[in-house]
């Protein structure tokens, strides 16, 4: 019979691990006893589904933690409620979202970008909120929950506290968790019938990350826009809320000038880098391109609901 692991117990070197040092490796089976493990360990790393961090340690951007702490069978981070809000557990991966027929059908954005994270394979591993912890300005994800005006609920030390999404990154890889905490949770409104929502991306080749994403939100009635939002990814220091586009349409009527101005708005608010994927410049004009694009289908999809009358 094979030897049950130990939850402290450190794993031999492999060939797989050859190039990685070896780690205390926690299990806890509550979100107490995560939390007790980092008090204890205070430099560990939460380990979640592990597709950015095992390669992070890998190449050494993730310096050496002296102990990695699992998620994945703590029962308080896993599942998904629907109740005043929809509640996604922390520990739920990117493959069970793309699996829930609720989920696609409230909230289409997010599981459009769901789906272009990575391979299938990366999806059954990954979780949405690793996505959103590991602040790539690249996160896919994030741009849809952005739209959606997301919440994380956010674990540590000294309860339980809430922030919103736009406010939680500070800069690549950064972000306002703070010593011992953890995101435990997504929280999301439920979008009203009005309501439409879409996600864009351009990248150089499959399961490569986007040169430019964006997502986009709209409610209309009567004619006019009574909700907005926008958000661009890779191409600032964080996922990015583009506040002046949303100031720009809301109160509007849709028509092809107003598309037009979203189009040279959003290029303006933007601060891309060139780098191996892309230039700024590109980067820019793909701005504008794929959000006009994304506004001109929520209002072509709103006429055909009967939102404009």
């Amino acid at each position: 019979m094979p030897k049950k692991p130990n939850a402290c117990e450190k794993p031999e070197s492999s060939p797989d691990t050859k190039n990685m040092d070896t780690y205390q490796y926690h299990r806890p089976t509550s979100l107490a006893e995560a939390l007790e493990a980092r008090r204890q360990e205070p430099e560990a790393r939460w380990l979640a589904g592990g597709t950015d961090l095992m390669v992070q340690l890998r190449n050494g951007r993730a310096g050496t933690p002296p102990a990695l702490i699992s998620l994945r069978h703590v029962p308080e981070l896993k599942g998904i409620e629907d109740g005043e809000r929809v509640r996604i557990g922390a520990a739920v991966t990117l493959g069970e979202l793309a699996l829930n027929e609720s989920i696609g059908r409230r909230f289409p954005a997010l599981h459009e970008a769901i789906a272009a994270v990575g391979s299938r394979q990366i999806r059954n591993v990954a979780t949405l909120a690793g996505n959103l912890c590991n602040a790539s300005p690249s996160a896919d994800t994030a741009q849809a929950l952005l739209v959606y005006g997301a919440c994380l609920e956010i674990s540590g030390p000294d309860g339980q506290r809430e922030i919103v999404l736009k406010d939680f990154f500070t800069g690549p890889g950064s972000t306002k968790l703070q010593s011992g905490e953890l995101v435990s949770a997504i929280l999301l409104a439920k979008p009203p019938g009005n309501a439409g929502a879409t996600f864009r991306r351009k990248a150089r080749v499959a399961m490569d990350i986007a040169t430019v994403s964006v997502a986009a939100y709209v409610e209309i009635e009567d004619g006019c826009i009574t909700k907005v939002r926008a958000s661009a990814g890779s191409v600032a220091p964080t996922p990015l809320r583009l506040t002046a586009v949303e100031e720009l349409l809301m109160g509007q009527a849709p028509s092809q000038e107003l598309l037009q101005s979203i189009r040279s708005l959003a290029s303006e608010s933007v601060s891309p880098i060139t780098d191996i994927r892309a230039s700024e410049g590109y980067r820019r004009r793909l701005t504008g391109v794929l959000l006009q694009r994304s506004f001109e289908a929520l209002f072509d999809m709103q006429t055909a609901k009967g939102c404009t009358r």
